[in-house]
């Protein structure tokens, strides 16, 4: 990411936060290099579990040019889709939480690598979100996948 493609995506993330100035100074200052942002302003976050995640942002990379921007705890456990606002309230699948309104995340600085949470995809200060029809879509196709490899697995063993 360049210094100032990182810049407009600051400047994007902390825009959502109660004092933008003190979310950038946060960000600056703390050693974690994160900071909390609520979330349902400008962006909810759908989290999945790490395999259905890696494997709907596979597919999603082959079906559009860039997806919104993507979250990974550590080890990639889980994966956070940023989607439009309003997404996480009218969301229903099983094993996928929504932080929407009322939420907050943990938000690293855009381009600096933190000890728990990394950008898998980093916002590029645009405001590109993940389409959740699209999404779904992705995700339906990494389940059907994921279930295929376990059938092979089992008819092999």
């Amino acid at each position: 990411m360049t210094a100032s493609g990182a810049r407009s995506a600051v400047e994007w993330l902390a825009a959502v936060a109660p004092d933008p100035d003190a979310c950038r100074w946060e960000w600056e200052r703390n050693p974690l290099g994160v900071a909390l942002l609520p979330a349902g302003r400008r962006w909810d976050v759908l989290i999945l579990p790490g395999g259905l995640g890696r494997g709907a942002l596979d597919v999603l990379s082959r079906l559009v040019d860039r997806p919104g921007p993507v979250l990974a705890d550590l080890g990639e456990t889980r994966l956070g889709f940023f989607v439009p606002p309003g997404t996480a309230a009218r969301w229903l699948g099983t094993g996928v939480r929504g932080a929407g309104s009322g939420s907050w995340i943990v938000v690293p600085y855009p381009g600096r690598v933190t000890g728990g949470v990394r950008w898998v995809v980093a916002p590029d200060g645009s405001g590109t979100l993940t389409d959740p029809a699209v999404l779904e879509l992705a995700m339906h196709e990494a389940a059907a996948h994921i279930a295929h490899d376990g059938d092979k697995r089992g008819k092999e063993g």
